[in-house]
């Protein structure tokens, strides 16, 4: 995956353009992390604001588009190529104009870009 591509859904990831996530359970590796608050493409950079929930302490996090392997509307679930705790561990996400902020979403992009590959299997 390129530093760009971690911006956009993947190419096997068939989503239709008009499909709302939000309210969608996030499924990691290893468990499920989430639900999708909502969707945001500032300057190509689309990502989900994911609420965690109590999972980490009620903060919500910020996933790229180009981490997710599945978008399953009949289960309203998005499968993402990545474990709860590389998620918990991503830059934190404190305030809505960070999904506006280029630094900030250049560190993010960064972080999910270094982690290791997953197998799709497993996601």
């Amino acid at each position: 995956m390129t530093i760009d591509s971690v911006w956009s859904y993947p190419p096997q990831v068939a989503r239709p353009r008009e499909l709302d996530l939000t309210g969608f359970a996030v499924v990691a590796t290893d468990g499920t992390v989430g639900h999708v608050d909502r969707e945001a493409d500032p300057a190509g950079m689309r990502h989900l604001v994911v609420d965690t929930g109590v999972w980490v302490f009620g903060k919500s996090v910020l996933v790229p588009a180009g981490v997710i392997v599945g978008v399953d509307p009949g289960e309203r679930r998005v499968t993402v190529a990545c474990s709860r705790a590389e998620i918990k561990a991503a830059p934190r996400f404190r305030t809505d104009s960070e999904t506006r902020d280029p630094g900030y979403l250049t560190s993010v992009g960064a972080y999910y870009h270094g982690l290791p590959p997953h197998d799709a299997a497993t996601a």
